[in-house]
Formats: C-alpha cells, sequence, structure tokens
C-alpha cells in the first residue's frame, strides 16, 4: 500500500471530489483524508490517498500532479514518514521549600 501526499488543495475541496479527480484521471484509489483543522473543522490545503498498487501510485503521480482541481494546481507525490516531534517547552525547576 502507497501513501500519497496531495497538496495545494482548495480549501473546499472534500474527500468525494479528490477521489472523483483521481478517478477521472485513471487512478483508483482506496482511501482519502482531507486534513483539517480541529477546531474550525476547514480544510487545511492538503490531504493523502492511499493506493494498493505500487505501479498505480506511480502513474498517480505522474498522471495527478500538476492538474487542476476546482481552481488549484495540486502537488502529488509520494508521501513521506513524519519527523519525530522535539519536546515541549521542558522541564519545570524544582519549587524550593519555603521552610
Amino acid at each position: 500500500m502507497k501513501k500519497l501526499f496531495v497538496g495545494n488543495l482548495p480549501y473546499t475541496a472534500n474527500e468525494t471530489e479528490v477521489q472523483n479527480f483521481f478517478t477521472d484521471h485513471g487512478v483508483v484509489i482506496d482511501s482519502v483524508t482531507v486534513m483539517r483543522d480541529c477546531f474550525t473543522g476547514q480544510a487545511r490545503g492538503f490531504g493523502f490517498v492511499e493506493i494498493n498498487d505500487d505501479v498505480l501510485a506511480a502513474k498517480a503521480v505522474e498522471t495527478c500532479h500538476g492538474q487542476d482541481l476546482l481552481g488549484r494546481t495540486l502537488v502529488v507525490n509520494e508521501a513521506r514518514p513524519m519527523a519525530p516531534r522535539e519536546g515541549g517547552g521542558g522541564a519545570r525547576p524544582p519549587r524550593r521549600e519555603r521552610y
């Protein structure tokens, strides 16, 4: 299973529109995830698609990268693993005893 990054999505795009876009370009995808803001629910302008076949995933990158969806030129490439995040603001120093 290959995971592809789809960037520069229109903020109005939903999963169905993204799936239809890939289907119209001859690529059958297994799942679509449009990333959304956790507070507003608005699309963040990127998402991911999963494709079961490596050859079909390569075809998706070739045929869909640079194509137009709802007035925006899409970026489609193989997804990279998330980089590990660093810890927060650091440890709080211990409190001094008053007595």
